[in-house]
């Protein structure tokens, strides 16, 4: 799909984000917006899956391991055909399979109960050694937030990844991404516990690392395209992004980790995405 197709689609995600989170009057604004253009890359550019079969067991799996930002995979699913879009207005809705956080037993096509973060790539390496073992084509996209890695189940799992199914089975069919937005719950990333020298932790791990905007689905699509062409390791993704990318207001501001925009703020915010450009 071109660019400025899955431009179009980043745009009317950010959009639905902000009036679902909105009308719930809870949830996560900036890692949602953060995150959009690579969920819409992913799935709108190269993902193998069939939203009429979510179970199929040669499908691409995606891991979204920053598990508050589920509104934006939300977006991006029902748009691709696992749910009427009518449906996202239910989010965090008592009954409603649009949880606070993704739950694989109330919405097919989730894959993993995320949200409890660190826990993410753990679950990824599991999934890729068992489609590698039953020599399935499939890969496994995992995408973390910046301050779970601050957990220490991220290094456990990074450490071991490269190692794992070696020689025979390795997990190049991972790919691991970072949305670097560099803001967490209570602060930038860099006032909590730095995570710099971020790539070369990485590296030192025996990963291949990319540094990309996260932004840029030009950049974006080269990547995953590199990591896929990696053979023998599991590759990780850098991805510059902007908290709150889109909306003026939220871009940058901690205070919009999670908190949902007033009403007032919903119409200066749609303005804002309908008139801008994603890749700015």
């Amino acid at each position: 799909m071109a660019d400025v197709q899955l431009d179009a689609i980043a745009r009317a995600c950010r959009v639905q984000i902000i009036r679902m989170l909105t009308h719930a009057g809870s949830g996560h604004p900036g890692g949602s917006l953060s995150v959009i253009d690579l969920l819409v890359s992913i799935v709108f550019g190269r993902l193998r899956h069939d939203p009429k079969r979510p179970d199929w067991p040669d499908r691409d799996r995606i891991v979204l391991s920053k598990g508050h930002a589920v509104p934006a995979l939300y977006t991006v699913m029902a748009r691709a055909g696992y749910f009427p879009e009518s449906q996202l207005i239910t989010l965090r809705k008592l009954g409603s399979p649009l949880q606070g956080h993704p739950d694989r037993v109330a919405l097919p096509g989730i894959e993993a109960a995320t949200g409890s973060l660190g826990q993410g790539l753990s679950v990824s390496l599991g999934m890729a050694l068992g489609l590698k073992l039953a020599t399935s084509p499939a890969r496994v996209y995992c995408i973390m937030g910046d301050g779970e890695l601050q957990e220490g189940q991220v290094w456990e799992a990074a450490m071991s990844a490269p190692k794992l199914g070696q020689p025979n089975s390795p997990l190049d069919n991972l790919t691991a991404i970072v949305d670097y937005n560099k803001i967490q719950l209570d602060d930038f990333t860099a006032k909590i516990l730095d995570l710099e020298p971020l790539v070369a932790k990485w590296q030192a791990f025996g990963w291949p690392v990319q540094e990309i905007d996260g932004h840029d689905l030009g950049q974006i699509a080269k990547a995953l395209d590199q990591a896929e062409a990696t053979p023998g390791v599991p590759s990780l993704i850098v991805a510059h992004t902007v908290k709150g990318k889109g909306v003026s207001f939220m871009e940058n501001n901690p205070a919009f980790h999670g908190k949902p925009p007033t009403k007032d703020q919903l119409e200066v915010a749609l303005k804002e995405i309908e008139a801008g450009s994603i890749g700015d």
